[in-house]
């Protein structure tokens, strides 16, 4: 499968392999720009109002997501040090749980993951046009153009150079950081004067009605949402220079800076608008910015624009990079798994991933359908935190630069199991039996087709014409 299908590359005695360009700071402003979306900005009412209006919980419960969103990084670091190669969960499932589980999780990440950045598009598309339509709707056609044309930009930005797309990254990290130390230093402000309608809703935290085991469930889920993207990291370890390193250090500096600047937005938040104003707002940090700094309240909903393309841009960067190693292990065709020789760069991956996402942009529906995916998310996360348990008595002489402490990687086993038994067994619905199905299904493909290997021939001839199209080349494997 790895073998060159047309004229070999010549480059001397350079290797076509990913470059090691990522270093630390690069790395926490992936991290951190992953994870921040328009969530923090938009609407952060999930937690409160699941919380039942308590302020007290609801600020323990971000604590919560954020020291689990820790654990399962520190897990994922320990992978990533061990086995630092593109692809994410897909590769550490593939190493210990053995390649059908792998195909399960890439046959499902090629549909939901375009799917939501296809909805991240669209929704930056919905923030960007608005200021132009002032109270009325921005046309539909007008928004899904919008949403094409900027996948389409960060697709070929990252498909022609890493450190382009490191760089945007960077820049967009720190503009949507310096949006949200507006917010929290402002609410820092406000509770430094002491003034009583700023302080009132800390004076009793707790004195609300106490939810439920269901509802502090449901609460914990909408925390853990906000933080979705702390895995990201492992999806480019083949590009982090000096991995053993700087992985570890990423992760244990993004993770809590996401935590503490989470708590101190939100606590500013309810400095300034009452915990039934919060539930019932559609964008708080607008609703917070036209309260305490009306003259210069445009920064913030230009905040949610940048905040939500910055995360788009990381999106497409690792499904790039899930797309390439997925090819590498014969799951998906091989021209997706070469390497452009102009810009070494994984320019067919990115092709790929941009080109089902375009298509996702076209039927509203199919984005919704991603919903009933999200026990996907973590029933993966449960199968990487239970591949670094089957490795560690598998492979206990592997050189493993970073360990983490055993008994978190059991710990979110368990958490993962219960988020994806949870809404399946709270709120049954026939969509997440599709879903499963859906997933399951992918081995109806994988038998024939990677564990047979079935074969035909005019496959390598597109491949040929593609390869010579594309000015791609196969990569030669890293010996680490």
């Amino acid at each position: 499968m790895g073998e060159n299908l047309c004229e070999e590359n010549k480059n001397g005695n350079s290797k076509m392999q990913l470059k090691r360009t990522i270093g630390y700071f690069e790395g926490v402003c992936f991290v951190v720009g992953t994870i921040v979306g328009a969530g923090i900005f938009v609407s952060p009412t999930g937690v409160l109002k699941y919380s039942l209006l308590n302020v007290g919980i609801a600020l323990i419960i971000w604590t919560a997501c954020g020291i689990v969103s820790l654990m399962g990084a520190l897990c994922y670091a320990e992978l990533g040090t061990a086995l630092p190669f593109s692809g994410g969960e897909f590769s550490h499932i593939k190493r210990a749980l053995g390649s059908p589980l792998a195909f399960v999780y890439i046959w499902t990440a090629i549909f939901n993951k375009p799917a939501s950045n296809a909805a991240r598009a669209l929704l930056f598309a919905e923030y960007a046009t608005q200021p132009f339509y002032g109270e009325c709707p921005a046309p539909e056609l007008l928004k899904k153009c919008l949403a094409l044309a900027v996948l389409w930009f960060l697709g070929i930005l990252n498909g022609r150079s890493v450190k382009m797309g490191a760089w945007v990254q960077t820049v967009f990290t720190i503009l949507k950081m310096m949006a949200l130390s507006v917010i929290a230093l402002g609410g820092i402000v406000l509770l430094i004067r002491g003034r009583k309608e700023n302080t009132v809703r800390f004076e009793n935290m707790f004195s609300s009605e106490i939810p439920n085991a269901a509802q502090l469930a449901e609460a914990f889920f909408q925390g853990l949402y906000a933080y979705g993207g702390w895995w990201s990291l492992n999806f480019l370890s083949e590009e982090v220079k000096n991995p053993s390193k700087n992985i570890p250090w990423i992760v244990m500096t993004a993770l809590p800076a996401v935590t503490i600047f989470y708590l101190l937005v939100n606590i500013s938040y309810l400095t300034v608008l009452t915990p039934n104003e919060i539930i019932s707002s559609v964008a708080v940090a607008v609703t917070w910015a036209y309260r305490v700094i009306p003259s210069v309240a445009w920064i913030i909903p230009v905040s949610v624009s940048v905040s939500i393309f910055g995360a788009l841009n990381s999106s497409m960067f690792t499904l790039g990079r899930l797309s390439y190693a997925g090819s590498q292990s014969g799951h998906l065709p091989i021209i997706i798994s070469m390497l452009s020789v102009r810009y070494w760069t994984p320019a067919p991956a990115m092709i790929f991933s941009t080109v089902i996402a375009s298509i996702c942009i076209i039927p509203s529906d199919l984005i919704a359908l991603t919903n009933y995916f999200g026990f996907s998310v973590w029933l993966m996360i449960g199968l990487t935190c239970t591949s670094l348990i089957v490795l560690r008595y598998q492979e206990p002489h592997l050189h493993r630069p970073y360990k983490v402490f055993l008994p978190v990687a059991f710990a979110m086993v368990a958490i993962s199991l219960f988020l994806v038994l949870a809404p399946i067994v709270w709120t049954p619905k026939v969509q997440y039996i599709y879903a499963s199905l859906f997933m399951f299904g992918g081995l109806l493909l994988y038998f024939p087709f990677v564990h047979f290997k079935i074969h035909f021939k005019l496959v390598d001839k597109i491949t040929c014409h593609l390869q010579l199209l594309l000015e791609v080349s196969p990569v030669d494997y890293r010996n680490e």
